[in-house]
């Protein structure tokens, strides 16, 4: 993760705002990126009544990693490429683990989202509200349980915030 660094005498609010705002943004791509990879996994493994739902969570993340690479550069920054892989967090040998990987997958971009809604302002802000919303969603439908606040800190302390690790 980078942050902006500055000379003293040099630093506002509005730019330690918008190298917060920055982090987050680049962290939500880095989720999506995985986000992208699992549901790539989820595809190969899932039964064929829910492989439409699979298809249709893989296209809006990868409209969602789209959108924030834009925003990285909107903010000055270079959007981060994708890893050539992801460690996923277990094996995804049938069915079942491929429904508990997208439920996984979804509650952890998530995480990152609220990150993002704290981060941001206005548009941006509204924008990641969108897409912490889509995210709680999609994982009430994968796993068919719900937390209160999806997202918090307090939940985010018990899974990791990013989708997976990238393999190196």
């Amino acid at each position: 993760m980078s942050t902006t660094t500055s000379t003293p005498g040099t630093a506002t609010g509005s730019t330690r705002a918008e190298s917060a705002e920055l982090t987050a943004v680049r962290a939500a791509l880095r989720a999506e990126h995985a986000a992208v990879y699992g549901y790539g996994v989820v595809g190969g493994r899932i039964e064929r009544a829910r492989r439409q739902e699979a298809r249709d969570a893989y296209d809006a993340h990868r409209a969602r990693r789209d959108e924030l690479a834009r925003a990285v550069r909107d903010l000055g920054g270079s959007p981060d490429a994708a890893a050539a892989g992801y460690a996923l967090p277990f094996t995804v040998d049938d069915s079942a683990a491929a429904v508990r990987l997208a439920a996984e997958l979804e509650e952890r971009v998530a995480a990152v989202y609220s990150d993002l809604v704290r981060a941001s302002t206005d548009a941006r802000r509204s924008l990641a509200t969108a897409a912490l919303r889509e995210a709680a969603v999609r994982a009430v439908r994968w796993s068919g349980e719900s937390v209160a606040f999806p997202g918090l800190a307090e939940r985010a302390a018990a899974v990791p915030s990013t989708s997976a690790t990238p393999r190196t």
